[in-house]
């Protein structure tokens, strides 16, 4: 009898051992996956910064960020649904209907009619988006590919195939353009839209089903998380991220096409949260990873029109660079197993 007692205690610390192993390998894959990015994201500012001096001016760094910001809320909600073991092709055909949705509105009825109903437009299709995906069991890539098609129609419906041109004078030039502390109000709005989906990430129970989803969903299941529930607000909430991204840059541009969007902002979403770190597996991420991988990207966009390299390079530069991001994913795994 005291044998089984000891052995039963013996594989209990035994099994917490592990449980804290495991738990400190995570905490030590994140950081590394930080440093993976961070690190290359501050020599790459400080190289630019030497090399370049219109870089580091003020108004060069503040275009930076507000030409970034619908791809940053975008690619934010993203690593929520690849995180959660999905993936969304569908952002750019999102983000170009919801330009023309909100362009054709904003002519017509009050700003804040035209940036709630649009909102609402983009939050619809990410839930059509999750529930294709969730209760039709159609792989995500396929299902948000042929959506992109479907949604790219509707656009081209909406706007008749015709670029919407906005009024200056409009109220809804004011959402992205007006300034607090020098900084234009897109930049402020997506900030804050970020940090509230960091902290959904990786200080909720939500958070916890997420990555939880993601990493291994059988046992997600046996553990009594709705998976299918979970993966449709991810998807959800990156359908309201497209919309959030397609209002602001119609309010910055105060232009609107269908086609606006479509699989190069797609691809940069992609690209930003993959270098950013976060795993193309599912189960692991980081919203505040995925910023940086899109400004980083940006960076690189930026210095070498500064530096006046042929944009041929630009897009090499950053396949290479994507490459590199999902090899170091897949050897980061296979260390692990």
């Amino acid at each position: 009898m005291n044998v089984r007692v000891e052995t039963e205690e013996t594989l209990d610390v035994e099994s917490s051992n592990a449980a804290r192993f495991r738990l400190g390998a995570f905490r030590l894959l994140g950081s590394w996956r930080l440093a993976g990015i961070g690190i290359p994201f501050i020599i790459l500012f400080i190289v630019l910064s030497v090399w370049s001096g219109p870089f580091l001016s003020t108004t060069n760094l503040i275009n930076i960020l507000d030409q970034q910001a619908a791809t940053l809320a975008i690619a934010a909600a993203g690593t929520l649904v690849l995180v959660a073991g999905g993936l969304d092709l569908s952002v750019g055909a999102i983000y170009g209907l919801t330009t023309v949705v909100s362009g054709n509105l904003a002519e017509h009825h009050s700003p804040w009619i035209a940036i709630g109903v649009t909102l609402l437009v983009g939050l619809g299709v990410g839930l059509v988006n999750g529930a294709i995906v969730a209760f039709l069991k159609i792989n995500p890539l396929i299902a948000t590919l042929a959506m992109s098609f479907v949604i790219g129609g509707v656009a081209l419906k909406v706007s008749g195939g015709n670029l919407i041109v906005l009024s200056q004078n409009s109220g809804f030039y004011k959402f992205a353009n007006a300034e607090f502390w020098s900084i234009p109000s897109a930049v402020w709005i997506v900030f804050v839209f970020v940090v509230i989906l960091a902290l959904l990430l990786s200080r909720t129970t939500f958070g916890r089903y997420v990555v939880a989803s993601g990493g291994n969903a059988e046992a997600a299941r046996l553990a009594g998380v709705r998976v299918n529930q979970i993966r449709i607000i991810t998807y959800a909430l990156s359908g309201l991220a497209a919309g959030l991204g397609g209002v602001i840059d119609t309010s910055r541009l105060l232009s609107a096409q269908a086609n606006s969007g479509g699989s190069g902002l797609t691809f940069l979403v992609l690209a930003g949260i993959v270098v950013g770190g976060t795993s193309i597996a599912g189960g692991e991420g980081s919203v505040p990873r995925t910023a940086i991988g899109v400004l980083f990207i940006a960076l690189i966009y930026n210095g070498m029109y500064l530096l006046n390299f042929n944009v041929l390079y630009q897009q090499i530069v950053l396949g290479v660079i994507l490459l590199a991001a999902v090899g170091l994913d897949v050897w980061a795994r296979k260390r692990r197993g």
